[in-house]
């Protein structure tokens, strides 16, 4: 099923019972303001205490670094954007991030359930991260919860605006990219842990035997020849045993061009489009992945039933890592309300006088945005056009 039939289900399932049982739904802290639902609770402000209580000295100057990379970052998504504008027409750089459902456009696809759990994690680091140093330095928390915009999910930490207003510019910089170093330390520990599945544990239990074609897409040719599940042997001149093997044939190809594939399924020719991420590449329309056989000093009945799913923890631990850092970094834009527009705002009033401080914030703010729309109109519309 197409992923975007998830949320349609979901936003109408869910919706129905928050409008029927809303009366209810308020008595734990539930309310119910179409097209925002909002849950909110004090329960977790004491893990978010204990865990600022038990070194602030160490959250501090974690920050404090954080600070310098945040800062590092935001000039270079800024400057990242704007230099995009000069190749919308071959590489997209802006899309839509939505788990399980492809995106006109984007050169990216993300799992569904992968993609969830890996959102999740971001959305919960990002605001526990911003709690946490909202209690390193003394500010109050007046509720946490999660939210529902029509069907997208997201988290709050809601600490006291005052409060914050009327501590130093140095603790303000260091709640403000709480969330961003958060999703960043999250993303460097994901990495490590792929890492390590990846280059030592899969291999010592599995060997690979070529590629599995895992998705088609509405773009490529190849979905009128081939099917999911399929175990890609060879392309062109290129014999497919390994992962590395299918990436160096892939990047050789070419538009137009008509190649001949063999699986384990038969030998299939087909003509090439050109890759809607690069103009100047070939697209079959196929994501595939390696495909794994279990050793044989593994073989065993118990096993056979568990190692697989060691194989999924690969993929989720990409995701969990990509959207970390992917968002993370473009929380950094230099607009607000992004916690990289209050660190540009509160950084800049340290060199410019507050009656052109805002003018310079807004006009950041109206700048990163228009890109932003600019980006990912052409890129929707070029491909539907």
């Amino acid at each position: 099923m197409n992923g975007i039939w998830y949320y349609v289900i979901a936003f109408f399932l869910i919706w129905f019972i928050a409008l029927i049982f809303n009366k209810k739904l308020e008595k734990y802290g539930v309310n119910v303001n179409f097209p925002i639902l909002m849950w909110k609770t004090k329960r977790l402000r004491g893990f978010i205490d204990r865990t600022a209580n038990r070194s602030p000295k160490f959250w501090k100057w974690f920050m404090n670094i954080g600070i310098f990379v945040s800062a590092g970052f935001m000039v270079f998504m800024a400057i990242s954007l704007v230099y995009s504008l000069t190749t919308i027409r071959t590489t997209p750089s802006v899309s839509l991030i939505v788990p399980g459902v492809e995106i006109p456009g984007s050169p990216i696809f993300i799992p569904f359930l992968s993609g969830f759990i890996a959102l999740a994690t971001v959305i919960i680091v990002h605001e526990f991260g911003h709690g946490i140093l909202a209690r390193v330095e003394k500010v109050n928390i007046k509720s946490i919860g999660l939210l529902l915009f029509a069907i997208l999910p997201g988290a709050f930490v809601e600490p006291d605006d005052e409060q914050i207003n009327k501590l130093s510019r140095p603790a303000k910089l260091r709640i403000y990219v709480a969330g961003s170093i958060s999703n960043l330390s999250l993303a460097a520990i994901a990495l490590i842990i792929m890492t390590l599945l990846s280059s030592c544990i899969i291999p010592a239990v599995f060997h690979e035997d070529g590629v599995s074609i895992t998705r088609l897409t509405d773009d490529g040719n190849a979905k009128t020849y081939v099917s999911e599940g399929m175990i890609i042997k060879s392309i062109d001149n290129y014999t497919i045993n390994k992962s590395s093997d299918y990436i160096k044939a892939v990047s050789s190809l070419k538009p137009n061009h008509t190649i001949h594939m063999t699986t384990d399924h038969g030998s299939y020719n087909f003509k090439l489009k050109a890759n809607p991420a690069n103009t100047s590449l070939g697209y079959m329309g196929i994501q595939a992945q390696s495909h794994y056989v279990l050793n044989n000093n593994f073989n065993l009945p118990i096993l056979n039933s568990i190692l697989p799913i060691l194989l999924q923890l690969p993929e989720l631990f990409t995701w969990i890592f990509f959207l970390n850092f992917a968002i993370g970094t473009f929380n950094l834009l230099p607009m607000k309300p992004l916690d990289g527009g209050y660190l540009f705002e509160n950084l800049l009033s340290y060199v410019v006088s507050d009656s052109i401080l805002k003018a310079i914030v807004s006009f950041m703010t109206y700048l990163m945005a228009i890109i932003i729309v600019f980006s990912l109109g052409y890129s929707f519309f070029g491909v539907l056009l």
